[in-house]
């Protein structure tokens, strides 16, 4: 495995927030190891089928077709999820994360179904380690709220896939990005304004306005092909408590997927 450079201040919590959670066993450190192949098989040849938890996360899914053989990167997208699917599927994967404890369980996950992986821990914000023109698909988790300026992974992004590639990057609705549930109702927190949240348990995420996420993969040499919407208010969340995350997506828009082509 390589390792990744030292890291600054906004890394370095991020990366003790989510090491934390591998620790307490939170949902998005959990592998998925009781995947359906046949399941898989079915949306991997656009034949229909009803998309079960937690597949819903890999929206949209036609992105899973001919990806055999195809040289797939999983961003900041460790914990044994999304690099099991590709995995599974035929494809190539190599996954980069901040956290050593998510990497472990795309190990784990690799390790349990028999596919070759590899893995590589770093900072979104420098893909150095990884080669350049490498992939044919970036499939790049919701996690873009860790870091200060998009342009910047962005950036790093175009270098490392091919020319004629895919990026599928996911991103909060950034006007509900800070929620409160205020005991009837979801109302906004802060201000729009207000950029950064300096979390309870030490995490600091950022708000990205809508000019930033679109311009700047036009800036980074992408074409935008579609945008497709968060499938999660389609889930039965009806028994979950009213200010938690299956609640809330009841009622509040759970953010999009751009898939942006390299031109």
């Amino acid at each position: 495995m390589k390792m990744m450079k030292p890291l600054d201040e906004i890394a370095a919590a991020n990366q003790r927030l989510w090491e934390s959670e591998v620790l307490k066993g939170g949902g998005y450190t959990q592998p998925w190891l009781n995947l359906d192949r046949a399941t898989l098989r079915h949306l991997a040849a656009g034949e229909p089928v009803s998309t079960p938890v937690p597949l819903y996360e890999l929206f949209p899914t036609d992105l899973l077709q001919k990806v055999a053989g195809k040289d797939v990167l999983c961003l900041a997208a460790g914990g044994g999820q999304q690099t099991a699917v590709f995995g599974l599927l035929g494809a190539n994967v190599t996954v980069a994360d901040l956290t050593r404890g998510q990497l472990d369980g795309d190990e784990t996950a690799a390790f349990h179904y028999g596919y070759p992986i590899t893995t590589i821990q770093a900072d979104m914000r420098d893909l150095s380690a990884l080669p350049r023109q490498a992939f044919d698909l970036v499939f790049h988790a919701d996690s873009l709220a860790y870091i200060p300026d998009l342009r910047q992974v962005y950036g790093e992004v175009a270098n490392v896939l091919r020319p004629g590639g895919l990026y599928r990057v996911k991103h909060s609705q950034p006007a509900v990005h800070r929620l409160a549930w205020n005991g009837s109702a979801y109302e906004i927190a802060v201000p729009y304004a207000e950029t950064i949240q300096h979390r309870a348990d030490g995490g600091i995420e950022f708000r990205h306005r809508l000019d930033d996420i679109f311009n700047g993969l036009i800036e980074n040499g992408f074409a935008i092909r579609r945008v497709v919407e968060a499938p999660h208010y389609q889930q039965s969340f009806t028994q979950e408590a009213p200010g938690s995350w299956g609640h809330e997506t009841r009622y509040v828009a759970g953010g999009f997927a751009i898939v942006a082509q390299k031109q």
